[in-house]
């Protein structure tokens, strides 16, 4: 007969986890199809119901924008922790974000800064905290615990391959604020599933207890011991990297989305398409390759990279797109022709290649350096790395037109290129801080 446990468990793993999948599943969709038309709405002429902005004044604020949706999860991090709990956070969260892109769809310059605060915060209250919530459904060491931040990872994907699609078609051949409507619609969706899929969750672990404030308010006082100052530490350390990571990788919704649509043919064997179905590439190559890394990683045994090596190769190769656009951008002619769609499929690739050796290896790894009393805080911290690469990503953006674009991208390669020959100097002392995870 059935027992309780295995009345919770999906194929090898917490019902739970399906449920988060699917929640993050339409958030994604929400954020990634607004994200594929918020800077090209930004410089839209007005006459065809743009905001006429410069794409160095669209380019800011698509910056600051990004910028300020992670930047705010260090503060949800510590709602959840102190006020709300996990699942509350996520819920009031989720509302907020569909609310801003409602605002989002009404037309009003007013009302769409308005939807972009409401998004920001929002998403610091669901973000951080959903991916904490992936944690609570696994013990410290089981070995499932990294296998369902992939499939987790799964969910982010699907619902940034299919947003642009969805949203981005609206947008660019209807009308822009119907694109905007089907993100808050989409994250609706996602409020509902979460709320169905509650009973999956062990309340103990997604509620605010008074013995938790108690237990973090008593920490407070910083008795940490040597290992768990050690382990932060090393977040520390992969902030820096993390960040410099996704100031490259971030531009896909900036310069390499301006690229797509100005100095890129959009059309393929006779078909012609948005300029917003390129944001369709990166999560499809994910879709398509998480599971050869998957197995790759447990093909390798003992001879399995460590995180701060996967981290380096994360690095090498969003570097190698770029310098593969910097070539690229030689044929455009100063601007005067259009270039193959295939040199941003190349690009893409080498990104998500990039991006499965860094992103998931980090979400899990801080969920396992982060003193289990603050990992909701932790990861609030986590996120706000990639907060800032969203800033630096949005400021080399803003020099898309003021330099030659071989040079711009050029110069964002060899960053993230330096960057991973400095953590390869530096992994032996990395690896002592993080103690016994790897």
């Amino acid at each position: 007969m059935e027992n309780a446990a295995e009345k919770q468990m999906l194929w090898g793993h917490p019902r739970g986890l399906y449920t988060l999948f699917m929640t993050e599943f339409w958030e994604r969709f929400s954020f990634y199809g607004m994200r594929a038309l918020l800077v090209l709405f930004l410089i839209a002429e007005v006459e065809s119901g743009g905001f006429g902005f410069t794409t160095e004044k669209a380019a800011s604020i698509y910056g600051w924008y990004t910028s300020l949706v992670y930047m705010t999860a260090i503060v949800g991090g510590w709602v959840a922790d102190r006020i709300l709990g996990l699942y509350r956070a996520v819920f009031v969260g989720g509302i907020i974000i569909a609310a801003g892109h409602f605002c989002l769809a009404m037309g009003s310059v007013e009302l769409f800064f308005v939807g972009l605060a409401l998004i920001i915060i929002g998403t610091g209250l669901l973000k951080p905290n959903i991916s904490s919530m992936v944690g609570t459904l696994y013990g410290k060491n089981d070995p499932k615990r990294d296998g369902g931040f992939s499939i987790f990872y799964m969910g982010i994907n699907l619902g940034a391959f299919i947003a642009p699609l969805i949203c981005g078609t609206l947008g660019q051949k209807y009308n822009w604020h119907y694109g905007f409507g089907a993100a808050g619609v989409g994250m609706l969706f996602g409020v509902l599933q979460f709320t169905w899929g509650r009973k999956y969750f062990s309340q103990e672990r997604i509620d605010l207890k008074k013995d938790k404030v108690e237990e973090i308010e008593k920490a407070g006082k910083y008795k940490y011991t040597t290992e768990e100052k050690m382990k932060i530490a090393a977040i520390c350390v992969f902030f820096i990297f993390s960040s410099l990571f996704w100031g490259a990788f971030e531009q896909a919704g900036s310069s390499l989305n301006i690229f797509a649509d100005q100095l890129t043919r959009t059309s393929l064997f006779g078909f012609d398409f948005p300029s917003t179905w390129f944001q369709s590439l990166n999560p499809v190559f994910i879709i398509a390759l998480s599971p050869v890394f998957a197995w790759a990683w447990v093909a390798l045994g003992k001879k399995e990279p460590s995180s701060p090596a996967k981290f380096a190769f994360g690095l090498v190769f969003v570097g190698l797109g770029f310098f593969l656009l910097a070539f690229g951008a030689m044929f455009t002619g100063g601007g005067e022709s259009l270039v193959s769609p295939l040199w941003l499929v190349g690009v893409y690739l080498l990104h998500t290649i990039g991006e499965l050796c860094l992103s998931p290896v980090g979400l899990s790894m801080v969920t396992k350096l982060a003193p289990a009393r603050l990992v909701g805080s932790m990861m609030g911290v986590w996120f706000l790395s990639i907060s800032l690469g969203n800033k630096l990503g949005g400021i080399a953006a803003g020099f898309f037109e003021t330099l030659p674009l071989p040079t711009l991208f050029g110069a964002v390669g060899l960053t993230t290129t330096v960057a991973a020959v400095v953590l390869v100097l530096v992994m032996k002392p990395i690896k002592k801080l993080m103690g016994d995870v790897h």
